[in-house]
This record gives structure tokens, sequence and C-alpha cells, in this order.
């Protein structure tokens, strides 16, 4: 029996990146996976490359915008009525812009806290009462939340909350029995990753592949970190062996955060 055969797993952000990866992690432990992406075509082409190792999962691809309360709502109805529960709830959706303190506008500051932090607290508001006793959420955190950056105040704020409500949560989910941690991945190879290294270096004078090499530099393990390396340690939060693991956060940075 594949680890987690017959659950229902749904993840915000999955068109690409990180959460795209975790949707196949997911998918190939034996899950129904609904993928849930402000970009419907992105979310398509996630569910097209999930695994369906039993040949018995349900994949859907549905659009949602995390930082609406009425979308959210609708969207986890959706699920209710359709699949009737939630196994593994993956908080994912994230943004970021790049800019210093004195340079930021407001609404920077707002578009980053309401994706990535708002968002996570409406989707598991929604989500909360379809979660089964013994599941799991999973929120993406950042780096950022344990190695502050000077270049992303705003984002670095809005990630320090996504830890601090992790916990928080931890602590209102556990009489359910539900486990709720978070990921803090390091310099990962993502799209995202392409527009910041152009941001970084024109803040820095320096050229865009310069900078991805100064994240390869700075990490002790000597390379960037992939979105399958977020996956494997979300697939082990979801595992029967982290069944006694709350409240935590887990670097997936090759030793960056250090």
């Amino acid at each position: 029996m594949l680890q987690n055969e017959g659950q229902i797993a749904f993840i915000t952000g999955a068109g690409g990146g990180i959460g795209r990866a975790i949707a196949q992690k997911f998918a190939e432990f034996g899950c129904s996976v609904i993928v849930a992406d402000l970009n419907l075509k992105g979310a398509e082409e996630t569910v097209s490359m999930l695994a369906n190792p039993t040949g018995k999962a349900k994949h859907a691809a549905i659009t949602i915008d995390v930082t609406k309360k009425a979308d959210v709502v609708e969207k986890l109805n959706w699920v209710k009525e359709n699949y009737g529960k939630l196994d593994i709830l993956m908080n994912n959706a994230g943004v970021s812009t790049m800019h210093r303190l004195v340079d930021l506008t407001e609404e920077e500051w707002d578009f980053n806290f309401n994706v990535n932090t708002k968002g996570v607290f409406l989707v598991s508001q929604a989500a909360a009462p379809l979660i089964v006793e013994g599941g799991r959420i999973v929120n993406t955190c950042s780096m950022a939340a344990v190695k502050p950056d000077p270049t992303l105040p705003h984002y670095t704020a809005s990630k320090f909350a996504v830890l601090g409500l992790t916990k928080a949560m931890a602590l209102e989910f556990a009489a359910r029995k539900i486990t709720v941690n978070c990921v803090c991945p390091g310099w990962v190879k993502t799209p995202m990753q392409d527009r910041e290294i152009v941001w970084e270096g024109e803040m820095k004078g320096m050229a865009p592949e310069d900078v991805r090499q100064s994240y390869i530099d700075n990490t002790p393990l000597g390379r960037l970190c992939y979105p399958e390396d977020v996956a494997d340690v979300v697939g082990f939060l979801v595992s029967p062996q982290a069944q006694f693991l709350t409240g935590e956060a887990l670097d997936v940075a090759g030793g960056a955060q250090l």
C-alpha cells in the first residue's frame, strides 16, 4: 500500500515551481490531488503531470484567489461536495517583490501579506471543517523567516507571520490530532528566483547569474535548492513517520540558513 493511498490533498499555488513538485509527490504517494492556483492553465498542466499509481485517484485543477474569502469559501465548498473530506492541506501559494524598506510601497507590502499570510489564514479557516482527525497541514514558509533579508523586508515579515501562524495553528488543531508544520526553503531554483536575481542584480549592480552564483556560494552544501528537495521534506511531514511532529519549521536550505 502506498504511503497516502486514498487520501485527498488540497494544494494552493501548485501551477508550477515548488507547488508542482509537491503535487507530484502527493500523487506518487497515492493521493487524489486538487491543484488550486490563480493560473488555471498552470494548474491544468500540473494535473497532466500527476501519476495515478492505483488507478483510483481523482485529480483536479481549479482556480483560486487565496486573498478573497468568498472565492476561498466557494472552492472549499466545491471540495466538500466532490470529495467529502481532506486529509492533507498544503498552503503553498506565495509571491515576492524586492525593495529595501525606504523604497517599499504600501501596495507591495499589502500584496505580499495578502497572498503569503492572509492566504494561509483564509484557506486554513475554510478547509478546517473538512480535515479529518489525524490529518496534516503544511505551510510553505521561507528561509527568510529564520534569516531576514534587507532586500525583502515585506516578504520577510510576511513569512515570519506564517511561521507564527503555523505554531498557533498547531496548538489549536492538536485536539483533533491534526499536525501543522511548515517548511522553510532556501534559494530555490524556480521561475520566482529567475525574477528575483534580476531585481537583486539591479539593486546591487551585479549580473543576474552572478547573483545566482552568490546563492550557491553561500549555501554550505554547495548547490541551489530544487523544488524536489522541498517536496521530499513535505512528503515526510505527511507520512506516518511524522505523526508526532507538530508546530515545527523544517529548514530545506542546504545550510544556507545558518
